[in-house]
């Protein structure tokens, strides 16, 4: 734990400008050329960071391939490798109160919840260490006394890595954990909205003394940095965390060269509140998925479907929780919703109070105090009497936004939270453990809680269907995506042999 003295000296740390990490090295952008860095608090500058180009991401591609063809990393004994794994996990427990500060300063997310993600992310590499010591393994087949064939999982080769600017350091150690632990080596392409934690993460494995190429790190845009990394035809997969829109570009860029894709994307889940739910649990865990993390997270809660026999009290209930959510400095213990990541996501959330208006949805929100007037403070916002057709209902949007709408029975429950293109995640409440059974197994999505918040288990898949994604990680799920599996096929006896032309 930090001293209250080293809590005041973190808020008012400087940060240096972030440079590339490739090759084992901290070096500058070819063209040296810098993005600003802004507070979302302030609107201030923290500092600059250096934007990679075609010609960086080449570079650190051909230093994970060299690494990967010519260096000890996927050949290293499984001992030795595990070794890193774990190294690099008890260095981010080291920096566990550095880094919740700088997701905090970089993205606008309240310190309190920074923190529990954080302390996440060690666990990440602890994790996938287990399961390559336990589950990686292989099958035999033995075909009468003629075969024996057994399956091997190999690594990959080079894994590009894009990871999103929610949660930045958790989603990083996602997929950073598991590309390396089973033998992989990595180009890391962060979100340009927030850097600091990204660059941490190469000063940590730096210190772990991994050896050169195997992790890189290049900052910089969607559309040059990440463009040149899903084209690159020495990287074999491609892994990403974000839009729809992008990864259907995504995709498309991968087509050429045929990489793998593992593509998480949008989300639009319902939570699902029948009249015999737990009331007082369901209203903290509808409030909770939507508002915490500013609302920005891919498996929130933001279409709220209450049965309409208790539409008036669950819905009077949601309005006094919900003006009662403290907005404020994300540096701040008490803060429970912060401000939006940048100007842009601002203005493109606050463009969907003006949309309710014009579909006809009440708007609740309240005013943004005028000691917050500088941030990208959207305040914790309710759309009454909409419809599932509305924009408001269908598209992400990514902020503390809840769309509030009814259902009379199970089947339109179901009919309503089905019918849209996304289909991430889904969250029943009942107390009929029969329905909530039934209703999850029939919702379109790749995760459903019954009775729960947003609970993650590290051995299960994680993905969505429809356009919230393709395949699964999480668990020995992402086994499948991160290593080939090959058979081998042995001869144990003098089997028969066609003879051509004898």
């Amino acid at each position: 734990m930090v001293s209250s003295r080293e809590k005041v000296a973190l808020k008012h740390e400087t940060q240096d400008n972030i440079l590339l990490y490739i090759n084992g090295e901290f070096i500058s952008a070819t063209g040296n050329k810098t993005i600003i860095n802004m507070n979302p608090f302030t609107n201030e500058r923290i500092n600059e960071v250096a934007e990679g180009q075609v010609e960086d991401i080449n570079k650190a591609v051909a230093a994970a391939r060299e690494a990967f063809d010519h260096g000890p990393w996927k050949t290293m004994k499984l001992t030795k490798r595990m070794e890193y794994i774990y190294r690099i996990a008890d260095l981010i427990d080291e920096e566990v109160e550095r880094i919740a500060y700088l997701e905090a300063l970089d993205t606008g997310l309240p310190i309190s919840q920074t923190k529990k993600m954080v302390s996440r992310a060690s666990e990440n590499f602890r994790f996938y260490a287990r399961m390559v010591e336990s589950r990686l393994v292989g099958d035999a087949y033995q075909v009468d006394d003629e075969f024996i064939n057994y399956t091997i999982n190999t690594p990959v080769g080079v894994a590009g890595l894009i990871t999103p600017w929610n949660a930045p350091f958790m989603l990083e150690t996602w997929k950073v954990a598991p590309a390396l632990a089973t033998g992989n080596t990595v180009v890391l392409k962060p979100a340009e909205l927030s850097p600091l934690s990204a660059n941490l993460l190469a000063e940590i494995i730096h210190r772990a003394d991994l050896p050169k190429g195997v992790f890189n790190v290049v900052h910089g845009y969607g559309e040059t940095a990440g463009d040149a990394l899903v084209k690159h035809p020495d990287v074999q997969l491609i892994s990403f965390t974000g839009e729809t829109k992008t990864g259907s570009t995504i995709i498309k860029n991968s087509a050429d060269t045929l990489k793998s894709c593992s593509m998480e994307l949008g989300g639009k889940s319902p939570i699902i509140v029948f009249d015999d739910a737990d009331f007082d649990r369901a209203m903290d865990a509808c409030v909770w998925g939507i508002y915490s993390f500013n609302g920005e997270r891919c498996t929130a809660n933001s279409r709220l479907f209450v049965q309409e026999s208790i539409k008036d009290e669950f819905v009077d209930a949601l309005k006094k929780r919900v003006a009662k959510i403290k907005m404020g400095d994300p540096l701040e213990a008490a803060t429970e919703v912060g401000p939006l990541i940048d100007k842009g996501h601002y203005q493109k959330v606050k463009s969907y109070l003006d949309i309710a208006k014009e579909e006809g949805a009440e708007v609740i929100t309240a005013d943004i105090p005028e000691e917050m007037a500088k941030g990208n403070f959207v305040a914790p916002t309710l759309l009454l009497n909409a419809e599932n057709h509305m924009r408001i209902a269908q598209e992400e949007i990514f902020g503390p936004v809840l769309t509030v709408m009814t259902f009379k029975d199970e089947e339109e429950a179901i009919k309503l939270a089905n019918d849209i293109n996304y289909g991430l995640a889904g969250y029943v409440w009942t107390n009929d453990i029969k329905r909530g059974h039934r209703v999850a197994h029939k919702v379109e999505a790749g995760m459903l809680w019954v009775n729960a918040q947003n609970v993650r288990d590290l051995r299960t898949p994680f993905g969505g269907s429809k356009y919230s994604g393709i395949g699964r990680e999480g668990g020995h799920y992402g086994f499948e995506f991160y290593t080939e599996q090959k058979i081998i096929h042995v001869s144990i006896a003098e089997h028969h042999i066609q003879q051509f032309g004898k």
